[in-house]
């Protein structure tokens, strides 16, 4: 159980927590006194750590303006789609020069109106496995089963002249099982035909960092955060780990 392991932990960490071989060990009071940066090398205990569940040190960070958010959970891009799904596709939208179009309504109660528009290049369709499409009033169920099949998967929803990004509190791109996010404060979403332009490219990669680009997202990366508290009898000193 989870006491026991922090337990052991402690009783293990009873070690030398830095690289500098060279460097006497330093008292942990000395450390809490002097002016950063100093290099040291320390012995102490783990006393605390923190989040005591792992899935819990993994947040989403803005490097333009250094914030931090939650990884939102499944259900809140649920409830997303599903507010979303009430706008019916606008077939004013549907297979332009760039992108062909399929819809039909679901055999359900609520017959959702369901659009997936296929990016093309070279006036072709590529294989699937290199497509980038776009889906309005699909599920979360339908949407994963997507990105199983299709390269990019863009959920999207209509205005009365253009296709638009969902809130940013969802994936504005889902690639596999990974979902990118925007960051609300730093992005200016742009219409979804600019991505007509990577569309021409002699090859499209559909990468993520180019696609966030042209639609103006500032992408967020997924950061491992952990906070230890150390102590060796002299005083406590609280280590961050931030890595991407």
């Amino acid at each position: 159980d989870l006491e026991s392991h922090l337990q052991r932990c402690q009783q293990l960490s009873v070690t030398v927590l830095t690289d500098h071989q060279d460097l006497s060990n330093t008292e942990l009071k000395t450390i809490l006194n002097s002016t950063a940066p100093q290099q040291y090398r320390i012995r102490a205990k783990l006393r605390t750590y923190k989040p005591q569940k792992l899935y819990q040190s993994v947040k989403l960070h803005c490097s333009k303006c250094n914030s931090l958010r939650e990884v939102p959970d499944a259900d809140n891009f649920d409830l997303i789609l599903q507010d979303s799904a009430v706008t019916t596709p606008n077939p004013e939208l549907h297979s332009t020069s760039w992108y062909d179009s399929v819809t039909w309504t679901t055999q359900d109660q609520k017959q959702r109106k369901i659009a997936i528009h296929f990016v093309k290049h070279d006036e072709m369709l590529q294989q699937p496995e290199d497509t980038l499409l776009m889906i309005e009033g699909g599920t979360l169920k339908e949407v994963w089963k997507l990105t199983k099949r299709f390269k990019c998967v863009i959920p999207v929803r209509s205005t009365e002249d253009n296709l638009e990004l969902l809130d940013l509190s969802a994936p504005f791109l889902l690639q596999g099982n990974i979902k990118y996010y925007g960051c609300k404060q730093c992005s200016t979403p742009k219409p979804i035909k600019n991505l007509s332009s990577i569309a021409a490219e002699q090859r499209p990669s559909w990468e993520p960092t180019e696609i966030a680009q042209v639609l103006g997202i500032e992408p967020l990366q997924y950061v491992f955060i952990m906070k230890f508290t150390l102590v060796d009898g002299t005083g406590a000193l609280n280590a961050y780990l931030f890595d991407y």
